[in-house]
């Protein structure tokens, strides 16, 4: 039996077969919190009766379920992978790295029809008794991840989903030794595309990344469910760069609006011969839109530049992510 409060919380995922078909949780992620839950949306019968005063219970509705919430955590070196599936849409199979234990994960953007997750949670009851409420057809509606000194990198995800399903069996937690990225393994760079140079001064970093979908199709004949999500207007991706004003490189890219490639990437310990755990995002283009630097006392100036990821007309943006992961 779990503690009955959030220390016996859980949460599972697992990658659809189709969308809103139920997969049992392969992959357990450590989370600080989520808002996962069921919207119904029900119709109340308007019915003069004479004499009635309230309006009757038997003749209210429920038309139509659908899920949504988000997900909170930080990013760790392993079982990562479904969630940056479900955002980006390419397969990204792990690739093994010569014959050692590390695997490479690229995750280069790509369309997100036909990805889709079971997100199953466990929510303790104060007796130690875990409910079990898995969400089927769950799409990632967006993403951010953050990170500044002398934190962890935390990521969010949005996520739609099809339906709220009590009746599965919760699966048994496992997890294998999970490590955070942190502060002290980031690094910044820009330039030109894969020749980029570190940036220096850089505080806090922020990406988000944004799959627009329509998420109201809701037809006849459906029980009052959705189908999947189609995507409905281009990807959005921006972020933020605060720094401190020690040099001019952000700053005349924003004065000249000139395009340059951003990584963005979290080293980690060796796993074997050459091979490190990463995380890492790599923008091929982005413009910076504002934060050239103002003066506002004694102190350090610490200008904070806006960015657009845009697309540079040969490379996509892509999130790679090596770890001992053998599978998503």
């Amino acid at each position: 039996m779990a503690i009955g409060s959030g220390l016996g919380a859980q949460l599972g995922i697992a990658a659809e077969s189709s969308y809103g078909t139920y997969q049992a949780p392969s992959k357990f992620v450590e989370f600080t919190k989520e808002s996962l839950v069921l919207k119904k949306s029900t119709a109340q019968s308007a019915g003069i009766a004479a004499g009635r005063l309230l309006p009757l219970s038997s003749r209210r509705v429920l038309t139509r379920k659908e899920a949504s919430g988000s997900i909170d955590m930080e990013v760790t070196n392993k079982a990562m992978g479904l969630l940056l599936q479900g955002l980006m849409g390419s397969p990204a199979t792990p690739v093994q790295q010569g014959v050692t234990t590390a695997y490479l994960q690229t995750h280069t953007l790509a369309s997100v029809a036909g990805k889709s997750l079971t997100i199953q949670k466990g929510v303790p009851l104060t007796s130690g008794v875990v409910t079990d409420k898995t969400f089927v057809g769950c799409k990632i509606i967006s993403a951010e991840f953050s990170c500044e000194s002398p934190g962890m990198l935390t990521a969010t995800f949005e996520i739609d989903g099809k339906d709220c399903d009590e009746g599965q069996t919760l699966a048994v937690a496992s997890y294998s030794a999970m490590s955070p990225f942190h502060f002290g393994q980031m690094a910044v760079k820009a330039g030109a595309y894969a020749s980029e140079a570190a940036l220096d001064g850089i505080r806090k970093v922020s990406v988000k990344i944004e799959r627009p979908q329509d998420v109201e199709r809701f037809y006849a004949g459906q029980a009052g469910l959705k189908r999947e999500p189609i995507e409905n207007d281009q990807v959005k991706i921006s972020g933020t760069l605060e720094t401190d004003y020690t040099h001019t490189t952000l700053d005349d890219l924003h004065t000249s609006d000139a395009a340059t490639s951003l990584v963005w990437e979290f080293i980690g310990p060796n796993i074997a011969s050459t091979f490190d755990e990463a995380f890492r995002i790599v923008l091929p283009a982005i413009k910076l839109d504002e934060g050239p630097p103002t003066v506002d006392g004694f102190g350090v100036v610490k200008p904070s530049f806006n960015f657009t990821g845009l697309f540079d007309g040969t490379n996509q943006p892509r999130i790679e992510y090596m770890s001992t992961d053998t599978a998503l």
